[in-house]
């Protein structure tokens, strides 16, 4: 619960009039609906739409969207139906889960830049609302944080897919850290090898920089 409460506070610092009982509320539905499953980590489920939220109060979006965060999985993965989402949450909440969980959906598998713009056009005309996109690279984010979990061949799939798809999406939408975090954490899939060569040398510079900072003093 300690996670729910940074989101609450979170949430209340940046709208002091929100409806927190909905997003607690929300977090009750999506605990109950995915008790009992698990992410490839060992976690329980719930911690993904949790750190989902997080991301999206981290951008600041409305109660609505945080709820859409905490519930964006319930309708694909349990039993719950966007009617029951509608009538436990409102109508505008179901409506964000509904074309999140279409999106989900969607088929990619080429590699193709000009497929991938085509790809990223579809999906910016399937979400009448903008905030659809948000929550699912809110998504995607935190599926890219544990994509360490997942086999070498769907890490190379979901990495490609992230550079192609939604770091450029992150992009267009004015959203800088993060497309730089995705791009980042695609790379470590995509480019292993070079990737932990840049590491190395990033660290090897910053434990030089106290010893050079130390001889230009002396």
């Amino acid at each position: 619960m300690h996670q729910l409460d940074q989101i609450l506070s979170e949430v209340a610092s940046y709208f002091p009039s929100a409806d927190l009982p909905l997003v607690r509320r929300a977090y009750q539905f999506a605990a109950q609906a995915h008790d009992g499953q698990t992410r490839k980590s060992g976690d329980p489920y719930v911690t993904h739409p949790l750190a989902v939220a997080q991301i999206i109060a981290e951008l600041k979006l409305d109660v609505a969207s945080v709820c859409a965060g905490l519930l964006h999985d319930c309708v694909e993965d349990t039993s719950a139906t966007v009617e029951q989402l509608s009538e436990l949450f409102g109508k505008e909440v179901a409506f964000l889960v509904e074309g999140v969980t279409k999106l989900g959906k969607l088929p990619y598998s080429t590699r193709e830049e000009q497929q991938a713009e085509n790809f990223r056009k579809m999906l910016l005309a399937m979400a009448r609302d903008i905030r659809v996109i948000l929550v699912k690279l809110c998504d995607r984010l935190d599926n890219m944080r544990s994509l360490g979990h997942l086999p070498p061949e769907k890490q190379e799939r979901i990495a490609a897919e992230t550079m192609q798809i939604y770091a450029p999406l992150a992009n267009r939408l004015g959203i800088q850290w993060i497309k730089i975090e995705l791009e980042d954490l695609a790379f470590k899939y995509l480019h292993p090898g070079e990737y932990e060569q840049l590491a190395t040398d990033v660290a090897k510079s910053r434990a030089e920089r106290p010893s050079t900072s130390a001889r230009s003093r002396s």
